[in-house]
């Protein structure tokens, strides 16, 4: 991690002083540009503690997104960008404020056909199909994004990471447009997080050792397709304390996506096709070693009935051991603590949203769920809570944003 900051600073040092600033027009005030969302809500979930330790149908506002982001060019290439949020989303992430991103951006490259971004700092993952957007309300297609890809668990350490970025871009009339990102860096993780993750008896540290992803982007020319791949490998480590259940550990992760989007004038689809690895040593027990690899899909659409209305339906299969799907050796080997339901979690989502104006949407939907494998903690499941295999969610939002 310090080795990341050193990177971080010595290269922004040459960054500014490799090039001349005009700091007292560049930076003036009436150069800043503010953007900011408040989106409000009631969510209802029955079956489950996806919001609250009570999993009867009681309706919450823990449903709450307020940001605000800003951004200024430096120079000609050189852009500085914030985001800042407060969320209040129950169990599904730590209550409270965080920044999402906070870079210099430096466009290096600026030659057609290509074009090169390097961001710097706490940068915004932009690997997924709908990473990018996640953190704003208004802009994803859903209330709730498909928890096997975009698991609000993992909500702050996946928006973006502390260390540094790559986009390259290349435009093209006969190949079409194709991006290309890499990026390396570390998310920190508070002690609300790593026990919403690990469970309310993990009292040591978590932190996450390593985070490199890769993601290739390719637009044909004159086609309303666009088709995607990303790479992702990430190590995180364990560190007990003296009065601790768990013992130390380590958690390596990998995570491979396939992804297409289509883009018409009233229809649009989109899926997501992705494996995962996981493999867990020690924690449970210094001897302790598993290795499993999930896999799964979710297919969306969205039509636009008109300029205010638009409609959403998707359906997702998500499990967490590809040899396990049904969940018997899972049960089996907890000596039935844990429920086969655990092994898998399907959703089938319909909703819709219309736009009061300009500034000002309202969303509504409902899933209905069958499974448990993405609902906090994930390593030390809480089956006395979550003791049912079916269980729904009805979810309202009004979002406004200038």
């Amino acid at each position: 991690m310090n080795n990341i900051k050193l990177i971080i600073l010595l290269t922004s040092y040459l960054i500014l002083s490799g090039v001349k600033l005009s700091w007292a027009s560049n930076l003036s005030l009436e150069n800043w540009q503010w953007h900011g969302f408040a989106a409000q809500g009631l969510i209802a979930v029955d079956g489950s503690d996806f919001v609250s330790n009570n999993s009867n149908n009681k309706l919450s506002t823990q449903l709450t997104e307020l940001g605000l982001n800003t951004s200024t060019p430096i120079t000609s290439n050189l852009r500085f960008a914030a985001q800042a949020v407060y969320l209040d989303g129950g169990n599904r992430y730590a209550k409270g404020a965080r920044v999402d991103y906070l870079l210099l951006d430096w466009n290096f490259l600026n030659s057609s056909p290509w074009q090169g971004h390097l961001y710097l700092g706490r940068f915004k993952n932009v690997h997924w199909l709908y990473s990018s957007t996640r953190d704003i309300p208004f802009a994803r297609p859903s209330i709730i994004l498909p928890q096997s890809v975009y698991f609000d668990g993992f909500r702050d350490i996946a928006v973006g990471g502390d260390g540094s970025a790559l986009k390259l871009s290349y435009s093209d009339d006969n190949l079409g447009d194709i991006d290309f990102n890499f990026s390396y860096g570390t998310s920190p993780i508070s002690k609300e997080q790593s026990q919403l993750i690990l469970s309310q008896l993990a009292q040591g540290k978590i932190k996450q050792d390593f985070d490199a992803q890769a993601s290739l982007y390719w637009h044909p020319t004159l086609s309303q397709w666009r088709f995607g791949l990303s790479l992702l490998n990430s190590d995180f480590s364990y560190n007990r304390v003296q009065q601790d259940f768990f013992a130390t550990g380590k958690f390596a992760f990998q995570f491979y996506t396939l992804n297409g989007l289509y883009e018409g004038e009233q229809w649009e689809f989109s899926s997501e096709l992705y494996q995962e690895r996981f493999v867990t040593t020690g924690f449970y027990h210094p001897n302790f070693l598993k290795e499993s690899i999930g896999q799964g899909l979710y297919v969306q659409m969205r039509y636009q009935f008109n300029n205010d209305l638009r409609l959403l339906a998707r359906y997702e299969k998500f499990y967490a051991d590809m040899h396990d799907k049904k969940g018997k050796k899972l049960q089996q080997n907890s000596g039935g603590l844990i429920p086969n339901y655990f092994a898998f979690q399907n959703d089938l989502v319909i909703g819709v949203s219309y736009d009061f104006s300009s500034h000002l949407k309202l969303r509504l939907e409902q899933h209905w769920m069958d499974g448990a494998a993405r609902l906090t903690p994930v390593v030390l499941p809480d089956p006395q809570v979550n003791d049912q295999q079916y269980w729904q969610i009805s979810a309202l939002q009004l979002m406004y944003w200038f």
